[in-house]
């Protein structure tokens, strides 16, 4: 029967591709849905885009190994949604342009910002498209007894086809159809039925060490460096920019944001709690990321065990869809106009061709990429570290100070790439030290190179405040 409402669900998926499929006749329906998205589908398929594989495989896993304090990694997604949409959403919706370095390019008036970004941007995506691709394992490993990487590259198959054949459309459709699959799955099944398995709060608290029961037991500089890369994260990155970007006004940007926001903390406390249930029941599992599956197929009905497996999937794939039409797009309007010296076409039918093909080739990058990594964590927490060290501080910079630079930003950018890397290479990817060094080496090149420079022009300045107000 699980097996069963899997197959159905992903059959579903497809169809939902077909009909986006109608609607994507121009890149800014296949990008960004034609930026007519309202309150319901923008924070349905918001909440669908940041809860992934790494918030619920992940969050259930972390739950599993750390108790409570499993519940931050998500928490403090949540938080940075709910900032970005209060602050920086309103100011994001009416641009009118498709990715960040289009903006760095509006805001500094450098091709060079717009260069640098771009590709650590593209790194940055890619790496959360391997995330969620890489979660797909843990459920089609216990549910179809398939080895991880037949797994993978079915859960890709299936996202690479609906995300190509819709695009955003396709994406928002499934995302709804996912949200609901989620919020059924983990809050009305999974959470209240694994929780009396266990015996209720009381079997948690008889079973499980006191440790389990404490937010703050992985210590205060871990907590911090958690909230600097997923609270900052989700600040500047493209997939979630371009999902604002699909909204239909700054209100719609604003309040669904919150309110995804607040949906999205409470489905991390439900996560680790779940996590904790799963540690009471297998306390032996091999692999910590099984939680999730092993309850759903093990402890929960038949069927409804399907519906919760497919809250997973829903979750992976959600994400995974919104990282490849993030990854095409920035191929597609800023990589390639780089490399061949040409721009990117201006909104029309013909270059809606070329989104797809970018996106199946970069789907086949990612599947192949998940293929290598295989911890989702560690996967989820290299693209933050791309991100946050590498580009939060010229977009940021840029939205707050006027004497901000193009000189300056791509210093920014280059500078905290390269230290990020440099304190993986000293102290591994799961270390707290390489975003410090990061941030703090993008922070110095930015203040530094941009006194240093000279102004941006008033000319761009005042197109830049112009945009803004519009």
């Amino acid at each position: 029967m699980n097996i069963l409402i899997i197959c159905l669900y992903i059959a579903a998926l497809i169809i939902f591709g077909l009909v986006g499929h109608r609607r994507s006749g121009t890149n800014e329906e296949f990008r960004v849905a034609g930026r007519r998205l309202g309150p319901v589908l923008y924070t349905g398929t918001l909440v669908a885009l940041v809860l992934g594989g790494a918030s619920t495989i992940g969050g259930v896993s972390l739950g599993y190994t750390q108790g409570l304090a499993g519940m931050w990694l998500v928490v403090s997604i949540a938080l940075g949604v709910i900032l970005l949409s209060l602050f920086f959403a309103p100011i994001i919706t009416k641009f009118k342009l498709y990715t960040v370095a289009q903006v760095l390019t509006a805001r500094y008036g450098s091709k060079l910002t717009s260069r640098v970004s771009s590709v650590v941007m593209l790194a940055y995506t890619i790496m959360v498209a391997v995330t969620s691709t890489t979660a797909y394992a843990s459920i089609f490993r216990v549910l179809f007894g398939l080895d991880s990487a037949w797994s993978i590259i079915l859960g890709s198959a299936v996202v690479i086809i609906y995300s190509m054949l819709g695009g955003m459309w396709a994406i928002t459709l499934t995302d709804m159809f996912q949200f609901a699959f989620m919020t059924v799955g983990m809050f009305f099944l999974l959470l209240p039925l694994s929780l009396s398995a266990a015996g209720g709060w009381e079997g948690l608290t008889t079973r499980l060490d006191a440790e389990f029961f404490n937010p703050g037991s992985v210590g205060l500089p871990s907590l911090l460096t958690m909230f600097v890369l997923y609270t900052l994260g989700q600040l500047s990155g493209q997939v979630i920019w371009q999902r604002v970007f699909t909204a239909r006004s700054a209100r719609v940007a604003r309040w669904g944001g919150v309110t995804a926001g607040l949906y999205v903390a409470a489905y991390g406390v439900a996560g680790s709690v779940i996590g904790m249930s799963a540690r009471v029941l297998e306390p032996n599992l091999a692999k910590p990321d099984d939680a999730f599956a092993t309850l759903a197929q093990n402890y929960l009905p038949a069927g409804l065990g399907g519906v919760v497996l497919a809250a997973g999937v829903a979750a992976m794939m959600s994400t995974a869809s919104g990282t490849l039409i993030a990854a095409s797009t920035i191929m597609r309007v800023d990589i390639v106009p780089m490399l061949t010296g040409r721009p990117a076409p201006e909104p029309g039918v013909g270059s809606v061709r070329s989104d797809r093909v970018y996106l199946v080739i970069l789907g086949v990058v990612a599947t192949v990429l998940a293929l290598v990594m295989t911890d989702t964590v560690t996967a989820i927490r290299l693209g933050y570290n791309i991100l946050i060290g590498g580009l939060l501080v010229a977009i940021l910079g840029g939205l707050i100070w006027k004497r901000a630079t193009g000189v300056g930003a791509a210093l920014s950018i280059a500078a905290g790439s390269v230290g990020v890397f440099i304190g993986i290479a000293i102290f591994g990817v799961t270390a707290n030290q390489p975003i410090y060094i990061g941030l703090g080496a993008s922070l110095i090149f930015y203040v530094a190179g941009s006194l240093l420079s000279k102004p941006t022009s008033p000319e761009i300045m005042q197109a830049w405040e112009r945009s803004r107000v519009s």
